[in-house]
């Protein structure tokens, strides 16, 4: 599905990758392979990051959520390793555990208002 927004909930074992449009959703989740269940280092990341950053290759505009520090390393990982993926990437927000409807309603309303700033030229 190619779409113009979408939203990744993660953290070090999973990663939920919505990608949506005004009348649609699809959910992707990606397992992590690392066997570490806290604070796992970039470098053990590091396959669980491209398949996330693989899956977002063809999205505009991406908001990271999750509860701890991974989607921060994440990109910072994309930053040096997917730069098309990195300037997706409009945002970093903190999120413990939200339903995957309860993900979009969050990124909808989070780009409604991103969008509507990006538009008028007065906003600086």
């Amino acid at each position: 599905m190619s779409t113009f927004h979408a939203v990744v909930w993660m953290d070090q074992s999973e990663a939920h990758v919505v990608m949506f449009d005004r009348e649609h959703a699809e959910t992707q989740r990606i397992k992590s392979r690392s066997h570490h269940k806290h604070q796992g280092k970039a470098d053990e990341l590091t396959p669980f990051f491209a398949d996330v950053a693989q899956a977002l290759t063809s999205t505009r505009e991406v908001l990271l959520t999750g509860p701890g520090l991974v989607r921060n390393q994440f990109r910072d990982w994309v930053t040096k390793h997917r730069g098309a993926v990195a300037d997706a990437v409009v945002d970093s927000v903190a999120a413990d555990h939200p339903t995957d409807a309860q993900l979009v309603a969050m990124a909808r309303q989070y780009f409604r208002k991103f969008d509507n700033m990006a538009a008028d030229p007065s906003i600086a």
